[in-house]
């Protein structure tokens, strides 16, 4: 059965999106069922014989396959209009699930608070370090206003998070809460920090 697949993807007949041979197990697709699917990308018109043939299934188990598909939400058969009536296999709603799969995949690999601060750091962050972090965002300070004042200390050449940690306090002490709000204030605030003294803390 596999045979007759790898044959029709080397002759360029079929393209099996990445992202469905990463995912059919989360949408409860049997290896079986996938290998029907990736014929089926190639094929206009739903054949149950052809099917059969080329996949040396048999025809009942041709259409068992199809039906558990159509109640995995995977694909439907569908009617062509016109003086012909032909039935053919609509697979928008594997690619609906496809494309999902894409948009939180991206979502995932997405740049968090503490990649940039290793990033501004050039360094990975100790697990201390990261629970600060966290407790920052456990205080309800946004990650915008977090970010802005990580700025502020690479600005300064400081990546020390006590550096940051006195900002985000003497902005909380000014009712900063936005990134509008900081731009007010952000001047004092580096007045302030400079006059510190770290040495001693």
């Amino acid at each position: 059965m596999t045979g007759k697949v790898v044959d029709l993807i080397k002759n360029g007949n079929i393209s099996v999106p990445i992202i469905l041979l990463k995912s059919y197990k989360k949408f409860k697709i049997t290896d079986r069922e996938l290998i029907v699917i990736i014929y089926l990308l190639s094929k206009s018109e739903f054949d149950p014989e052809e099917i059969s043939i080329d996949l040396d299934i048999k025809i009942n188990d041709v259409l068992k396959i199809i039906d558990s598909l159509s109640k995995k939400d995977i694909l439907k058969l569908d009617m062509t209009k016109g003086p012909i009536v032909t039935e053919y296999i609509n697979t928008d709603r594997l690619y609906d699930k496809l494309a999902m799969e894409i948009v939180n995949e991206k979502k995932d690999k997405e740049i968090t608070i503490y990649d940039k601060f290793e990033k501004e750091f050039a360094r990975t962050l100790s697990p201390m370090e990261y629970e600060i972090i966290g407790a920052w965002i456990d205080n309800n300070y946004s990650e915008d206003i977090i970010e802005i004042a990580l700025k502020e200390a690479v600005y300064n050449g400081v990546s020390n998070l006590k550096y940051i940690d006195k900002i985000l306090s003497e902005w909380r002490k000014k009712g900063v809460k936005s990134t509008s709000d900081v731009k007010k204030n952000v001047k004092k605030t580096k007045k302030e920090v400079f006059e510190y003294d770290w040495l001693n803390e």
